[in-house]
Order: structure tokens, then sequence, then C-alpha cells
């Protein structure tokens, strides 16, 4: 099943796909006080929302709604850093044993068809394809064999980075989190429904021209064991995502260098989930 955040007469709101619409599950879960995605995750609810999306139709037709990111209030935003060997390559780096860490703020996403926001301060803006999932079981210490059991779904991920800003130290964070660079969606498709996420092809598409292409069996360091990793170092909790790494192909390694600007359509498209469209605006 597909579950989405979405906004419809100024509302947040959150539901699942149904055919060519979304069955909003606030209002039918309002007893149980669950008023967002995080919260029916949370929750353990998923498998009620699943029920009460086949009893009930469509409230909203997507055209009616402003999609949201995927979990709009995270409580973490993990991103893996240089986790494609051809991305390691292309940065002139070295594959270390242990994966690159660094965060993103929810200020610094939107949602699918939404617009990303190059900053007044920088032309340097560069698109990132990449797999996100989301936490359903949280915890420490997850061991690689219950990782996958710990997951409640899987979205696509631009990590909108400003390049220059990135480099103005060796932390990345001041590049990673401007306000509205990043996008999340469309939809978390449920984990049952990717049993095997080491077996998806991603594409990210620039004006409908391929600037990456590859696949998650690529992983330097794979999802079992950056749960592993992630959850060592800190309490992973239900609706917390963790981005797991960009391919090949960004912009900055182009000769010219390929910026995303004014006008530009940035797509990011993993199997089984979707694909993820927004436009480029320049902040005035």
């Amino acid at each position: 099943m597909k579950f989405v955040s979405f906004e419809a007469n100024k509302v947040a709101r959150f539901g699942a796909v149904k055919g060519e619409g979304i069955v909003e599950l606030g209002p039918l879960l309002k007893d149980r006080g669950i008023t967002s995605l995080r919260q029916l995750i949370a929750a353990d609810a998923m498998d009620l929302a699943k029920q009460l999306v086949e009893q009930n139709a469509p409230d909203w037709k997507f055209g009616d709604v402003e999609f949201l990111p995927v979990i709009p209030d995270p409580g973490k935003i993990i991103c893996i850093g240089l986790n494609y060997r051809d991305h390691v390559q292309e940065t002139g780096r070295t594959v270390t044993e242990n994966p690159s860490i660094f965060t993103r703020y929810p200020e610094s996403q939107v949602g699918h068809l939404q617009p990303i926001v190059k900053p007044l301060e920088s032309d340097h803006f560069d698109y990132e394809g990449e797999l996100a999932l989301v936490i359903g079981k949280g915890g420490r210490r997850i061991s690689e064999d219950r990782a996958l059991a710990a997951i409640a779904g899987y979205a696509c991920y631009n990590e909108g980075s400003i390049r220059d800003w990135q480099r103005h130290t060796s932390q990345f964070v001041a590049g990673k989190t401007f306000a509205r660079t990043g996008s999340f969606g469309p939809w978390l498709v449920t984990a049952d429904e990717i049993p095997d996420p080491s077996k998806l092809s991603l594409e990210t598409r620039l004006n409908g021209q391929i600037v990456q292409k590859s696949t998650t069996d690529l992983l330097i360091t794979g999802i079992p064991a950056l749960i592993r990793y992630c959850s060592t170092i800190m309490t992973l909790e239900p609706g917390d995502v963790i981005v797991t790494g960009t391919p090949g192909g960004v912009g900055a390694k182009r000769t010219p260098p390929l910026w995303m600007k004014h006008g530009d359509i940035v797509e990011v498209e993993i199997s089984g989930i979707g694909i993820l469209r927004n436009p480029v605006v320049a902040e005035t």
C-alpha cells in the first residue's frame, strides 16, 4: 500500500492511495488520536489503516491536494554519504570502513510536485537521487537479521545540495539543509511490497535527460548494515528517515558542471515505488 501526507484546504492531512485518489485516514482514526502518518506508524496501526482503506472510497483526487514530504515531522533525517563506489570515485575519495553520516532537517524538504528552491546565496544547486527508508519499529542495536523487519516502508528522495556551501568545511551539513532544497515522496510504499530493497533500480532525470542510473545492490553499506550501524549510535524511532546515499553522475562532477536552475524539472524514479517530480525555482 502507498501512504501519503498531503495538504487540502490549507489543512495538513494523511491517507493512502486508492486508485486515482486518496482515502483520508485522519477522520477514520480520530478516536485513536492518530493525526499524522508518523503517529500511525508509531501506533503500529498500518494494518488497521489498510482495512479502512479497503472499506472506504477516496476522499480526494490527486489534483485537489498538495503533497507534503512523506513524513513531514520526522524526529531524525539521517543521511548516508559516499555509499556508491562510482560516486566515491567521481569525488576522488576512498571507500571507508564505516558509512559517512550527516543530517538534514525537516525544513529542508518538500513533497512531490512542490518546488525545490535554489537559494539566493548560490548557483551550485545539485541533484542527488536516493532511496529513503522510514523506520517502523525502532530501538537500539538492531541486528542485521532484524533490520528489514524494522522498516515501515520506502520512498524516493532528492537530496538537493548546495555544493559551494557544502565545501565550506570538511562537514557537509551547511550545503545539505538549506530550506526547501530537497524533496521526499511521492508516498511511502509499505515494506511488504518491497521484500528485498537491494533489488531496486534508481534513475534521476533533469529535464528528461538521465543523469544518474544505478541499482541498490551496488550500495557499499547495505540497508541492514546501515540500520545496525545507526541504531548502535542512537535510538531509532518510528518515523525516522534514513536516506541511503546517491550514485555517481552528480552535476558537480560533470564537465562542465550541471547545476539545477529556475524552470528545470527534476525527477527521481525508483522501481516499485514511483516517480518523485519537482520543479526548480530560484529564491527571490
